[in-house]
């Protein structure tokens, strides 16, 4: 694959290696120089890297330091794949690496990659938009260290009853529960964690909001954790027939296929 001279950041997936895109694997091979988040992708990745390539594991690096090896080597003429767990553009801090390449005069271009909320929800077998039940999902993290807008507030967002997925909160627990609980959430809502969605060591953990803390604490979870809750998540929804979309009913017409008329 020939590349140009510029930052093609890579979303490598949660965990799994052959959840990498093509394009995402091409450009590994391909590459000149690669920088590797070491503490979140997993190590078998870098087999992917062609001979030729440099590679810098960014876990002990500020900001500054990888945006300093990327422009130079683009300066260089050399192509860097600069990798990121899961997807990117979702809780990736890849805006403030995009704001100082910009400034160095650096191209760069986003290559989507699967989010961690998406092979957790594979995992579980389940689909987070259900008809008749919910329709939404909301993206979002608990309030922590770092501030959430005043509007996103988790129990502003929790008034929507639909499902919700939760990055970056397993140490906000008791919070999260609170915060459901106060929006008007029943105590037997299906939760479901997944920790370290398809790696070798992931967790599955399937509660209720009420037994939520307990279940992290008895499941030692405290960090790299899916946190997905609502009815969408409830395991026995696989033995309902009544919740079907009409994607697939004889009586829904679309341009490739004609509907059959309905008994009266």
């Amino acid at each position: 694959m020939n590349l140009l001279p510029k930052v093609y950041i890579i979303g490598a997936g949660p965990g799994d290696p052959e959840l990498i895109t093509v394009k995402g694997m091409r450009i590994l091979q391909s590459a000149d120089v690669v920088l590797f988040t070491d503490s979140l992708v997993r190590e078998e990745m870098l087999t992917m890297t062609g001979v030729h390539a440099v590679v810098h594991r960014t876990s002990g690096m500020s900001l500054e330091q990888m945006v300093g090896i990327m422009a130079q080597s683009v300066r260089e003429g050399k192509s860097v794949a600069r990798v990121h767990t899961g997807d990117p553009s979702v809780f990736g801090a890849i805006l403030e690496q995009m704001v100082l390449l910009k400034t160095e005069g650096v191209a760069y271009e986003i290559i989507p990659g699967v989010s961690a909320v998406f092979a957790s929800a594979a995992l579980l077998g389940a689909e987070l938009t259900v008809p008749d039940l919910t329709q939404t999902v909301i993206l979002t993290r608990a309030e922590g260290r770092t501030a959430v807008p005043e509007r996103e507030h988790l129990r502003s967002l929790a008034e929507h009853h639909c499902t919700i997925a939760l990055y970056l909160s397993a140490t906000r627990a008791k919070t999260v529960v609170d915060d459901f609980l106060a929006a008007g959430w029943s105590q037997e809502t299906p939760v479901a964690v997944v920790q370290k969605a398809t790696w070798p060591d992931q967790k599955i953990v399937r509660t209720t909001l009420q037994g939520l803390v307990r279940a992290l604490g008895d499941a030692h979870i405290s960090n790299h954790a899916m946190i997905l809750a609502g009815w969408a998540l409830d395991p026995e929804l696989a033995n309902r027939s009544d919740l079907r979309s009409r994607l697939y009913d004889e009586t829904f017409t679309h341009r490739y296929r004609k509907g059959v008329a309905a008994d009266d």
